[in-house]
């Protein structure tokens, strides 16, 4: 299995996740500008482009391997579970605590994150399934890390609100 590391994931990582996450800053900051922290911006935008644009490639291509998409019903729903206990109760509580770090927010860091996480992964287990069957079942190998970036933007905004939420 080839190592997958490209331009075009590090660009679209980093641009869809600090975008994502923005927009959460912004919601649960009241869009208040003032208040956008640059260096967070700057963070979660290389958390995009180095850590995300390695790791969920290389997973994905490890589905491929593993679980064909043969147009079995059996195997689109293992594709689809696959990729969404990638993102489980332990990546959402690493991408909190990676937030965390960057906002230089280290009082807030503590074993509630792992809670946190686990509460956000069970409450959006049904939406993240649909999600990723259509991912890993309908869009081209080509585009299924934007695709899936794109959502994982969403779903940033979601784990970011989880925050106060949860």
């Amino acid at each position: 299995m080839a190592f997958e590391y490209k331009l075009s994931n590090i660009f679209s990582g980093g641009l869809i996740y600090s975008a994502g996450d923005t927009i959460a800053v912004l919601i649960t900051n009241g869009f208040d500008f003032g208040d956008l922290n640059y260096v967070r911006v700057l963070g979660v935008f290389m958390i995009g482009a180095t850590l995300y644009a390695l790791e969920i490639p290389n997973f994905f291509n490890w589905i491929d391997k593993k679980v064909p998409q043969n147009g079995s019903k059996k195997n689109d729903m293992l594709r689809a579970a696959c990729a969404t206990l990638f993102f489980n109760p332990l990546w959402i509580a690493r991408h909190i605590l990676l937030i965390q770090l960057v906002s230089g927010n280290y009082s807030t860091i503590g074993w509630s994150i792992l809670m946190t996480g686990l509460i956000s992964f069970v409450v959006n287990i049904p939406v993240a399934f649909v999600a990723n069957y259509w991912i890993q079942n309908k869009v081209s190998v080509k585009n299924r890390f934007v695709v899936s970036a794109v959502f994982s933007g969403i779903m940033a905004i979601y784990y970011s609100l989880s925050e106060t939420w949860y």
